[in-house]
């Protein structure tokens, strides 16, 4: 007499950063391929000062001074900011580029609702 196996049992890893992550590189994808951007800190200050900017995302390893004058043009453009979760290789990556990526402004959003999915925004 044998003893049936055992059942698998499924072990589900509990994400919420990842799958937050995803979404948002989801919708950066889109905006790549049908919208429009700028990546970097010069261009983004650019962005900011001239009111083009919609939406700023940020890296997580942004250097501070640098990170605070970019959230203060935005406080005064009334531009959300978002805090990308990842570093700035991450933010590089999600944006298609093989480059490093610190901050970028969206100017158009194309068919992203990136927008309005952001809490900040």
């Amino acid at each position: 007499m044998s003893t049936p196996a055992p059942a698998p049992v499924e072990v589900k890893l509990n994400k919420k950063k990842g799958k937050a992550n995803e979404g948002i590189n989801n919708r950066l994808q889109i905006v790549m391929r049908s919208g429009k951007y700028t990546l970097g800190y010069k261009t983004t200050l650019k962005s900011l000062r001239s009111g083009k900017s919609k939406l700023v995302i940020i890296s997580n390893n942004c250097p501070p001074l640098r990170k605070s004058e970019i959230e203060y043009y935005a406080m005064l453009a009334k531009t959300g900011v978002h805090h990308y979760t990842g570093n700035n290789v991450d933010l590089g990556t999600s944006c298609g580029r093989y480059y490093r990526v610190s901050c970028m402004s969206i100017t158009d959003p194309g068919d992203s609702d990136i927008i309005k999915a952001m809490p900040e925004a």
